[in-house]
């Protein structure tokens, strides 16, 4: 067994004179677009959210009309039934603008800074974090699959 057969696999080695700062710097911006990630997620969220409230409002115009109440129909179908959720926009707009625009640009900067100072290795300071705190040669604790370090 090699010296490098209990460590990470080379996918997750930092090369060769790569700084501890640069390992750093890389492994908070993959923290930040993975925060970015929950965020899109949660937009998503809403986009799902919003869509079945507004047709939940079909429901309650038709149960207001059954009541007696065509004023209050009236003025949720009119006012609210399909309304912008913000100035122009329903929510797949939003959704679509931020996934071209903002998202997509995040995961581009993060694959270019990856590329070009690790070789397009991902999550160094995550590998590098499981070895000083994994216990070597205990079951569950292997450094990769398959793995008996």
């Amino acid at each position: 067994m090699g010296q490098h057969d209990d460590g990470p696999d080379q996918a997750h080695r930092r090369p060769a004179g790569m700084s501890d700062e640069t390992v750093a710097a890389l492994g908070k911006l993959s923290e930040a677009l993975e925060t970015v990630e929950r965020a899109r997620g949660r937009l998503y969220d809403l986009h799902q959210l919003i869509g079945h409230a507004d047709l939940m409002l079909d429901d309650a115009v038709a149960q207001f009309r059954a009541a007696g109440h065509h004023e209050i129909a009236d003025r949720i179908a009119t006012d609210l039934l399909g309304r912008n959720v913000i100035a122009g926009r329903w929510t797949f707009q939003i959704v679509e603008d931020f996934d071209d625009g903002y998202y997509a640009l995040f995961r581009e900067l993060d694959r270019r800074a990856r590329d070009d100072l690790a070789g397009g290795r991902r999550h160094l300071y995550e590998a590098e974090m499981k070895e000083r705190r994994r216990s070597r040669g205990r079951p569950g604790h292997e450094a990769r699959p398959g793995g008996d370090g």
